[in-house]
Parts: structure tokens; sequence; C-alpha cells
């Protein structure tokens, strides 16, 4: 019975990954600053969104499923109004992807890559303030330009990055390590979690054959002309230099307002590896830096702006 419910699930999703090909626009890509101009241009007061197992449902529907067979299928960096159902608080940033040391991948990983990127820092689930366990998210996305004023489309790298999955009380975003292959470790409140946690892998690992890693050959290929001979780190750690000023704020969002650091700029570090180890032992190579300059709360950052993920292979 099972094993014929996942096959209908797999038949259901390889239709919906077809049809996405088949009638997907074929000028792919979009403008750097026609993508920033939209995700600024709505700017709302912080919204509170809460995550229930309900409202990943709609009229019998699983929205969530719908979302996970999306985010791995259309590869558009705008949509039209959408919920994010796990992460549906963030806040966006944009500035530059810098590679600057010596390392063995290629693509935007090899050193002296500069792009233009544009970021979403988000929660999982509901909790947005200190005290709570938080789980923070960090969603990239790579243009290989760094021209703002470019104006053909080109393809974005996307990529992703989760501090943990079950949330931690650091104090602040800028606090924690974020990684494509992020862990989860108990905490007393976990056990409330469990219902949404069960939909959450059910609906992303119907999607995705293992959603536990997102890997990053994107970035490898970008660039390439043959993706083949891309050469691919397996991790990645984005992390806020030990010390960049920490900003007192209690929700996230209003952490991260670059206005609150020196000179307007806000920076996290890149880390990639191969090394197959614990997240403790892992030997981190530092390749560069992410400098963000400008910020936004708004609705297209929230409900606009997408960042497809990678499909594991």
């Amino acid at each position: 019975m099972k094993e014929s419910i996942l096959t209908n699930i797999s038949i259901i999703i390889f239709i919906i990954l077809s049809t996405s090909v088949l009638f997907a626009n074929e000028e792919k890509g979009s403008i750097f600053s026609e993508v920033w101009d939209q995700v600024i241009s709505d700017p709302y007061e912080k919204p509170h969104h809460q995550v229930t197992l309900r409202s990943f449902f709609y009229k019998g529907v699983n929205q969530l499923l719908e979302s996970s067979v999306r985010t791995v299928s259309d590869d558009s960096d705008i949509l039209p109004q959408f919920d994010k159902l796990l992460h549906p608080n963030g806040a966006c940033l944009c500035g530059t992807w810098n590679i600057t040391e010596d390392n063995p991948y290629t693509g935007y990983f090899e050193k002296g890559s500069e792009g233009l990127i544009i970021a979403r820092a988000s929660v999982a689930l509901s909790e947005t303030t200190g005290g709570h366990y938080r789980g923070f998210g960090f969603a990239g996305k790579i243009y290989p330009i760094n021209d703002p004023f470019h104006t053909e489309k080109l393809i974005t790298a996307n990529f992703f990055a989760i501090d943990n999955l079950a949330g931690t009380l650091a104090d602040h975003y800028t606090d924690v390590a974020l990684i494509n292959e992020p862990e989860i470790t108990s905490h007393p409140g976990i056990l409330s979690l469990l219902p949404v946690a069960l939909a959450s892998a059910f609906s992303l690992g119907a999607a995705d054959i293992n959603p536990g890693i997102r890997q990053l050959y994107p970035i490898s290929e970008l660039g390439l002309s043959d993706p083949g001979l891309a050469k691919t780190p397996k991790w990645i750690k984005i992390q806020a230099p030990l010390d960049q000023v920490k900003i007192d704020e209690d929700d996230f969002r209003d952490e991260l307002d670059v206005i609150n650091y020196p000179n307007g700029e806000l920076f996290f570090d890149i880390f990639v590896t191969t090394e197959d180890s614990t997240k403790q032992e892992k030997e981190w190579l530092k390749i560069g830096y992410i400098l963000f300059d400008d910020f936004v709360i708004s609705n297209s950052c929230d409900h606009r702006l997408h960042f497809r993920h990678p499909i594991f292979k």
C-alpha cells in the first residue's frame, strides 16, 4: 500500500515537472536591476506569519507538496504572488559575491570571481525574536556580472544554507554558521514541531530524493561552457566575521539592516570543503566574502522573489 502511494506521487510529480519544462519561458534568466527593483518596490512593516500544519493545506490540497515541486522545477527569479510556507518571515539584501583565495573549484567558486548577489535571510517556521528557538536560513542568488546596470538577462546560481533545522537560542543571526546540509538538534520544544516536521519531510522528500543537502553545482557550473568540467565542493558555510559588530535587536530582521553597520556594509565570509567529516571537524577553506550594502523588508521579498532549489544529482 505504502509503495503504491509513493509510486502514484512520483508519477504525479513527473507529470508536473515535465509540464513545467514544456511550458517554461524559452527566454531564461533575469536582469539584476529589474529583480532588485521589484524586491524594493513594496516595503512593508515586519509581518509575523505563523507556520502550522493547517497552513500547509488549502481545500484538501497539499500546498507544501506543490511548493516543493515548484522550487525544483521553476527557474524564474520573480514569480506572481505566492507564500513561502516554511520560511515565511524574511528580509532581503543585495551586494557583491567575491572569491579572493585559491581553491580547486570552478565557475563562481574560482579565485577572482566577482558577481552580484541578492539574498533572503529568514527563519524557519514562526519565531523571529530572541529568546526563542530560531532556525536561521540564507538563500543566495548569484548573477555572473559585477555591473548592476547590465541590461541583458542572465542565468543565476541559487544556493541555500541553514544553521539548524530545529533552531537554537543564538542571540544574533550573525552568531551562527549557515551550512547547506544543516543539523537538527533536540531541544525542549522540539516535540511540538513534530507534525510540521513530518509533513515537511514527506513533501520535500517526494519532490527531491535527498532534500537534506542542497548541492552547489549551480555555482560551480556558472559561466562554464561545458558543465561537465565543473568541480564542486560538497559543503558551503556562510558566517559573519568574528570581529564584525553585533547589533542587539529583538527581531533578526532589524538586526540585519545594513544601516546598523559601519559604512552601511554587512559582511559574511564564504567557506567551502569536501572533507567528509562531522560539522565540527570539517577543515573549512575560506575562499572569499559577501558584502551587502542594501536591505529591505517587503512584500516582494516574502512573496515574489523565488530561489530555485538544485535537484539532487
